[in-house]
């Protein structure tokens, strides 16, 4: 009886240690060490078998908008906000599209973003993020990638196709399928004037694989609308700053210098400095090399000095006159003539 009654004891011990460890507390102590890896491995296994922590692994990662809204780029000018939300409508119920417009001008800027209701439309969005629309091939990424997205890959260089010399009769819509027979486009269109609508007579042309940009530059075949095109590198037809050398005849040369001048400051190491003594010998040029230049004749013939008699100079008395001598009473005093 003492033995069964310690085996109830310790089964209800045990109980209560296995209610203990499922607590909220205890299992974020458990998952508090593990990396996102594992958290996520975790959740993705426990959401696959049981349907409740799906719909609350839905909920949560739908909640932020973030997570839900795409930056779509690469809109041709005429692109309505309209035609904009019926293009992404195909992956799911969208809360809200818009095209963005210049304040100033009413006109389009070539970009706008979709927010999707649920996370899961904006995955199946993302799997095809390239898009025809109104004849120009537009591209998604989610929005708070900004233009870091896919397309900004470090290869995107060598994937980048310039496409020049172009007609105006081609339109965006001919130029893709025209260039798609060398692989798969991830963007491109030809390029339109914000004012009027025409074509500039060039475009791009962006391949999801540096291969099919390879082969569209290295094609013989480069005649569109009866024109022979330019394809290059998109790279290479920006203007790019070059460092050019100078010929040899130019290159400045340094020149050693003698030994015997001193530059004060500096230390010289090696052989003694050559002393100069002043003042040194110059050669003397011959008489005959520089010729005196002639004497130029007088303009004027010489006249001779007139002399004249010397006249006297009257001295000035300096200084104030002698005052009137005063007699009596105030009368002058006159002296008498010697």
């Amino acid at each position: 009886m003492e033995d069964l009654k310690k085996r109830k004891i310790k089964m209800e011990e045990a109980s209560k240690g296995a209610e203990f460890s499922t607590t909220q507390e205890h299992l974020h102590f458990l998952l508090d060490p593990l990396n996102k890896s594992q958290l996520v491995d975790l959740l993705s296994r426990l959401g696959s078998q049981y349907p409740s922590i799906a719909e609350e692994i839905k909920s949560v990662a739908s909640a932020d908008p973030v997570h839900r809204k795409l930056f779509v780029r690469g809109l041709a000018w005429n692109t309505t906000s309209e035609t904009l939300c019926a293009a992404f409508q195909v992956h799911g119920e969208i809360e809200e599209g818009a095209v963005i417009y210049d304040k100033a001008t009413g006109k389009s800027r070539g970009y706008g973003f979709i927010t999707y209701k649920h996370m899961e439309s904006t995955e199946s969005a993302l799997k095809a993020p390239s898009k025809l629309i109104d004849g120009r091939m537009a591209v998604c990424n989610l929005a708070c990638e900004g233009l870091s997205g896919a397309s900004n890959t470090p290869d995107l260089v060598q994937r980048k196709v310039y496409v020049g010399g172009l007609s105006p009769e081609i339109t965006s819509e001919m130029l893709l399928n025209f260039f798609g027979r060398h692989g798969e486009i991830e963007e491109g269109s030809v390029a339109y004037d914000k004012d009027t609508n025409e074509s500039r007579g060039f475009g791009f042309v962006t391949y999801k694989t540096v291969e099919a940009a390879k082969k569209a530059i290295d094609d013989p075949q480069k005649i569109l609308g009866g024109r022979t095109i330019i394809v290059k590198l998109a790279d290479t037809h920006k203007g790019k700053t070059v460092q050019t050398q100078l010929p040899a005849a130019v290159v400045p040369v340094p020149l050693p210098m003698a030994a015997g001048y001193i530059q004060p400051g500096k230390a010289h190491p090696g052989a003694a400095p050559v002393v100069y003594s002043y003042p040194q010998t110059m050669a003397s040029y011959p008489a005959s090399s520089y010729p005196s230049p002639p004497t130029a004749p007088a303009p004027y013939p010489p006249h001779s000095q007139i002399s004249y008699a010397p006249v006297a100079l009257r001295k000035e008395p300096v200084g104030l006159s002698p005052p009137t001598p005063m007699g009596m009473g105030g009368y002058p005093y006159y002296l008498p003539k010697q």
